[in-house]
């Protein structure tokens, strides 16, 4: 979620790069790399964490500073998801091996003049490097992180339940577009248009991360996000699941719009989690949406929108996996704690 409401953020600092390994390492199960038309999201659950010990193994991954950054977080809770968060991004891209092991401990972060984090490797890592994209995201329950291979990728999740303080039309005014106003105005159960909203937010918030960009960089107002499943409900009354969501700009910068894909998922029965990823093209057949977890659709007509008309897009499959680092992972994809929502 955006810095609006986040009360804590885990910097990926850039200077946080030499430390004393110990002699042994943790083990990680190797995972293949997401094909270019794949990308793959982990989640970690905080609460589920308990063992002191696997606490203190996982701050050994971590480098000097993130440690004394966790450390003065305030709060047990917080510093917990400090940690596991680190902890997670780290696990899951030295998961990712072409050509011998990555020790977590040696990963090295540096952020875009937009704050994003991105890899940092050294030039005699060339042998090894994954061509790893991640983004992060977090709640104080739970933590999710996107990969794909070479695509850039932006994750953004909140708690389905989450209460918002101010009028949530007043607040989309100061933040949405009109259409998305509108959109919103038009539900008139509030708990539905909380959830509405939600959903809009963080589809939002994974489009700028995926640009690399920030809520300050590209602001909502700039672009609108819109669901023929939305439409389609208000034309016919269908409730049926139509998850195909665009993207458009508002002043006509198509530059900024071309092959992005979005995912919305109810992920582990208490979130939303928006995926936005960037879109191959040249792959032959019609032109598709696929959304994972089984999940593809047909379309045609975006025009502008996605400017698509006159291209054929590679359909990227998402896998989700749960995860204890250094206990077990599980595939969630196609149960009940990754399913794919309508907007």
């Amino acid at each position: 979620m955006n810095l609006l409401w986040r009360t804590v953020r885990i910097p990926m600092n850039t200077f946080c790069l030499h430390r004393t390994f110990a002699a042994s390492a943790l083990h990680l199960a190797p995972v293949q790399l997401p094909s270019r038309a794949e990308s793959h999201l982990w989640y970690l659950v905080p609460d589920e964490v308990k063992s002191v010990s696997l606490l203190g193994q996982y701050s050994e991954i971590l480098s000097p500073c993130e440690n004394e950054y966790v450390a003065c977080i305030r709060g047990e809770q917080l510093k917990k998801t400090a940690l596991l968060a680190r902890v997670l991004v780290r696990t899951t891209i030295a998961r990712y091996q072409t050509d011998g092991y990555i020790d977590p401990r040696s990963l090295k972060f540096r952020k875009n003049i937009h704050g994003k984090p991105e890899l940092e490797w050294d030039n005699d890592d060339s042998g090894s490097r994954p061509p790893v994209q991640f983004n992060i995201s977090h709640t104080a329950s739970l933590i999710a992180c996107g990969v794909t291979s070479s695509s850039p990728i932006g994750v953004d999740i909140e708690k389905k339940d989450r209460k918002i303080q101010n009028n949530i039309i007043s607040f989309a005014r100061r933040y949405f577009t009109p259409n998305e106003v509108e959109r919103l105005s038009s539900i008139s159960d509030l708990n539905v248009q909380r959830q509405h909203f939600l959903k809009l937010w963080t589809l939002k918030e994974a489009y700028v991360k995926a640009l690399g960009k920030g809520i300050s960089a590209l602001p909502f107002s700039t672009f609108t996000i819109k669901s023929r499943n939305f439409e389609k409900k208000e034309l016919n009354g269908s409730g049926d699941s139509d998850p195909e969501i665009t993207v458009e700009s508002v002043d006509g910068q198509r530059s900024l719009l071309s092959n992005w894909q979005f995912t919305l998922l109810e992920l582990a029965g208490t979130h939303f989690a928006a995926v936005c990823v960037a879109r191959d093209g040249s792959m032959g057949g019609k032109n598709m949406f696929n959304f994972g977890l089984g999940y593809g659709k047909h379309f045609t007509g975006l025009k502008s929108i996605l400017t698509v008309s006159d291209k054929c897009f590679t359909p990227k499959k998402l896998t989700v996996m749960k995860t204890i680092p250094f206990v077990g992972d599980e595939s969630m994809s196609g149960t009940d704690a990754a399913i794919v929502c309508g907007f």
